[in-house]
């Protein structure tokens, strides 16, 4: 027998502080259902001012969602992505010039093995000078490889 009490208190109150926080959202009573009358309908000409005034909302609206949508990706985004793929580029290229750096190292290296070669047994200049022009040609084939990878990464 409490809870039908209990309930029905609960249901009160809530129906009370909804009614008090919005009256403005106050319904009609059951019984009082908006009626209209053949008098009281809209005319024609009201009928086409509505008709109107909603082409013109829809046409507005339609603007704005395509004004939206060319506005919802950001402007300066494509230039930050051009701008990092500049600075890869250019980091590709420092990386494969120093690349270059290390070919121009070992052919230096190369003819000072050949001139130390020689030195020690001048007897040998000939078969000393083939292994060198083997070993320059060798370093030379990825100075070369690292030249274009740099171009590449640059140009590309």
């Amino acid at each position: 027998m409490a809870a039908p009490r209990v309930l029905a208190s609960r249901l009160a109150s809530q129906l009370v502080t909804k009614s008090a926080a919005r009256p403005a959202l106050q319904q009609a009573p059951i019984g009082a259902v908006g009626r209209r009358t053949l008098t009281a309908s809209a005319s024609p000409l009201q009928a086409l001012r509505r008709q109107q005034i909603n082409n013109v909302l829809n046409k507005a609206s339609r603007n704005n969602v395509v004004a939206f949508n060319s506005f919802q990706r950001r402007a300066y985004s494509s230039e930050i992505a051009q701008a990092m793929v500049e600075v890869s580029k250019n980091l590709g290229m420092g990386s494969a010039a120093i690349g270059l750096t290390g070919a121009g190292i070992g052919i230096g290296l190369v003819f000072a093995a050949l001139l130390n070669a020689v030195a020690r047994n001048p007897a040998l200049r000939g078969q000393l000078f083939s292994y060198a022009i083997l070993g320059f040609a060798f370093v030379e084939a990825i100075g070369l490889f690292d030249l274009m990878v740099a171009l590449m990464a640059k140009f590309t």
